[in-house]
């Protein structure tokens, strides 16, 4: 893209939300073909502002594209054995078909325990050890809802993955980790550095496709992309501006457009998928209960 004021040339924008709403109108469609509407389970310890606010969202957008949600909101002091036992009854539950439980939790509940103890076949969120495994395995599996989101944007934008050098800054187990089997899993040359990489700039500049997800500001520059590499930014990070009001950013330098082929937006790139998918995931889990009981 070639911007005319300055000759030079711009990243290609890669927004979030319209390839979003192709994801939960997809969504939807299933969803209406189903005998009764995907019944998602949301519980969520304590009134952290973030988690009340990220519940809130996932409720609203459940009910938009006609899916029933049920929100559990439980005291802070809520023992772990009384989280589990909840979680047992979801699961025992036929007309629940996705269990989500909003992290992070207190630090008295063990998230290991609680995302364990989850039934994979509602496994919403993608985070047991089953789905992660069969995600490894290159088999259809309810996967982490972020780098599932990123595959499908990829796809909405046409940008090619197979055979293409993929390279994700970050090796969280929420993004870097589940990105990297889904792109190899998608033919991919996958490599996934991470702060302990020397000379990481050398590494981000081999990507066709590169990701970061590391929660540092502005870590990816421009001498480290490769021209007109596909970047994707999945940092969300709060910083005080000059206004001195605080401002979402990335982990990607503004001034990466100026290299990048294409370049999503922070806010309103990668985020928006995040929701959309885990929608999606709710209906193909029902999809599959309602396949099972045949």
């Amino acid at each position: 893209m070639t911007d005319g004021s300055s000759g030079g040339t711009v990243a290609r924008p890669l927004p979030g939300p319209p390839a979003a709403a192709a994801l939960l109108a997809d969504a939807a469609a299933r969803a209406a073909r189903l005998a009764s509407p995907p019944h998602l389970s949301i519980v969520r310890l304590g009134e952290d502002p973030a988690s009340v606010s990220y519940v809130r969202g996932k409720d609203r957008k459940a009910r938009e594209v006609g899916l029933h949600s049920t929100v559990y909101a439980l005291p802070e002091d809520t023992s772990q054995a009384d989280l589990l036992a909840l979680v047992a009854r979801l699961n025992a539950d036929p007309d629940v078909n996705g269990i989500l439980v909003q992290l992070p939790l207190p630090a008295h509940v063990s998230e290991q325990a609680v995302l364990h103890a989850i039934d994979p076949r509602k496994d919403v969120d993608g985070f047991h050890p089953v789905n992660v495994g069969e995600l490894w395995a290159g088999r259809p599996v309810l996967a982490p809802c972020t780098p599932a989101g990123i595959m499908y944007m990829l796809g909405h934008y046409s940008i090619p993955v197979a055979g293409a050098r993929a390279v994700i800054v970050g090796r969280s187990h929420i993004v870097g980790r589940p990105l990297a089997a889904m792109l190899l899993n998608a033919h991919a040359t996958v490599t996934v550095a991470h702060s302990r990489t020397p000379d990481l700039g050398a590494v981000t500049r081999e990507a066709d496709l590169l990701f970061a997800a590391v929660g540092r500001v502005h870590l990816v520059t421009p001498d480290m992309v490769k021209p007109g590499a596909t970047v994707v930014d999945v940092g969300i990070n709060r910083v005080v501006g000059a206004d001195g009001k605080a401002h979402l950013t990335g982990d990607v330098h503004p001034d990466v457009a100026a290299v990048a082929g294409a370049l999503t937006p922070v806010p309103g790139g990668v985020g928006p998928l995040t929701i959309a998918q885990l929608l999606a995931n709710t209906v193909t889990a029902a999809e599959r209960q309602a396949a099972a009981r045949l």
